[in-house]
């Protein structure tokens, strides 16, 4: 087959099969002043097609003289309603040589195959463009009327809205919240962005501070029963939640563990970001949505798609294209090109050279570290070494022993991982991504920490730390470091 022009300059079409589909296609053309031929073999409908000054010609489209007639053609739209009608047009044109870009109408899956067995280039099935079009027209329909009953609740409140992230939150996290709290204040709401447990990666600190994110832990908040209004957003990472007020409005791309029978529910589980979800919102409020807003929900999305290498949909890559034109480019790039402090390099040199591999799974002792964050930044980097999909690096600060993990195996919660291993002896929280635990040091080895003994009792929690991971994550640790088993 020859080489096929691009769409865009071709020029000259004919339709072979004029029912209702080829009809409406060959209006469409013509009105754009394409070349149309039109080959049918219903008299009464070419007759129609000439009133209208279409070149139509009466033929039945299977005889060997077609190939003559639309040789000069660049597109061949074969639209019978008979398959084996365009089945047979098909095979005799590529036989006699044709080497048109052909598009062809099939009725099933199974005639789809034979179509493209016998040579055409494209081939189309109404029932599914129907049915991709009502699905589409439904999306929309749903999202109008989510967006209004959104609204609706926001005017019957009196007082400020409480937006709820999930625990130590991500960028796709509080960008979300970050669009709600906009979409929120633009309606006459005033909303506050609490969070529970740290902002610790360095990368997530730049996040929240080049773009001028206000949030409030929610250690500092004195009841949640002050906001008429709760939502929590993306917050399933977190696992079950207790509180002591209401919730109006749950947001998540996962069901609730427990019902909330909130006023406003919206879940999608096909959509790999929730800043997709939150900027399908900005969309329907606001065609033109602020700075701020689109660079937080863009970087959203690229950190929890991993820069769309990670489970990503279209619907994910829709939204990035959305907000591409409105984000500050150049924030974007310091956010992800953050600087890396002396103490955070010695700690990721340390874990490099002490990291023990089993599978896919690397734990890594720091030793003593001065801070503590950058315990989180070697185990995101660590993360990026070849065929490794979990990552834990521990280390010692004022006779605590501090883990951070991170994780993209989508087998695993890593934060449940974190509580299986260690909720019996210190603090573990974390969500499918992320983790951190605080153990002291005393308790973990059963002997009380002094400046004097602390090199002993880094030695005698190292490997205990270690056992216990790999036990939770399911694989034997083998007491190698290095490369690794």
């Amino acid at each position: 087959m020859g080489t096929v022009a691009p769409v865009s300059t071709m020029s000259s079409y004919a339709i072979l099969g004029c029912g209702s589909v080829g009809h409406a296609v060959a209006e469409d053309l013509a009105e754009d002043g394409q070349d149309v031929l039109i080959l049918d073999r219903d008299e009464s409908r070419v007759e129609a097609l000439r009133d209208q000054d279409l070149d139509a010609r009466r033929t039945d489209i299977r005889d060997e003289e077609v190939a003559d007639m639309v040789a000069d053609r660049d597109v061949l739209l074969i639209l019978a309603s008979d398959v084996e009608v365009n089945e047979a047009a098909v095979s005799m044109i590529r036989e006699r040589g044709g080497d048109q870009l052909i598009i062809v109408r099939a009725s099933d899956p199974v005639s789809e195959d034979k179509l493209t067995e016998s040579g055409a280039d494209v081939v189309i099935n109404p029932s599914q463009v129907i049915a991709e079009s009502a699905l589409r027209a439904l999306e929309t329909g749903e999202l109008e009327y989510k967006a209004q009953q959104l609204v609706d609740l926001l005017g019957s409140t009196d007082g400020k809205l409480a937006i709820m992230t999930h625990d130590n939150p991500d960028p796709d996290s509080i960008a979300s919240a970050v669009a709600l709290q906009d979409i929120a204040e633009s309606h006459g709401v005033e909303a506050d962005i609490l969070y529970d447990g740290d902002i610790g990666h360095q990368e997530n600190r730049a996040f929240v501070n080049l773009l001028g994110i206000e949030l409030l832990a929610l250690s500092e908040v004195e009841s949640l029963e002050n906001y008429p209004l709760v939502a929590l957003v993306d917050h399933m990472k977190s696992g079950e939640l207790s509180l002591d007020t209401d919730v109006e409005i749950f947001i998540d791309r996962c069901d609730p563990e427990t019902d909330y029978d909130a006023d406003f529910v919206d879940v999608r589980p096909n959509v790999s970001a929730m800043s997709t979800i939150l900027t399908k919102y900005i969309q329907e409020f606001d065609p033109s949505p602020t700075e701020a807003v689109a660079t937080a929900l863009l970087y959203g999305i690229r950190a929890e798609t991993l820069d769309f290498k990670r489970d990503t949909t279209p619907a994910d890559l829709t939204a990035a294209a959305y907000l591409y034109p409105f984000a500050d480019h150049d924030t974007l790039e310091q956010v992800e090109s953050p600087s890396m402090s002396p103490e955070t390099l010695d700690v990721l040199a340390e874990a490099i050279q002490s990291r023990q591999v089993q599978g896919s799974h690397l734990v890594s002792n720091a030793g003593f570290v001065r801070d503590r964050d950058a315990l989180a930044q070697a185990a995101q980097h660590l993360l990026n070494l070849e065929g490794i999909t979990t990552t834990a690096v521990f280390g010692i600060a004022d006779d605590t022993i501090y883990l951070a993990a991170r994780s993209k195996d989508i087998r695993i919660n890593i934060g449940n991982v974190l509580d299986d291993a260690y909720g019996g002896v210190g603090e573990a929280g974390g969500h499918s991504t992320q983790g951190s635990v605080e153990i002291p040091l005393g308790l973990f080895t059963g002997i009380e920490a002094s400046e004097d003994n602390r090199d002993t009792l880094l030695s005698l929690a190292e490997e205990a730390v270690r056992k216990k991971l790999f036990d939770a994550m399911g694989v034997e640790s083998t007491g190698e470091t290095g490369n690794g088993g």
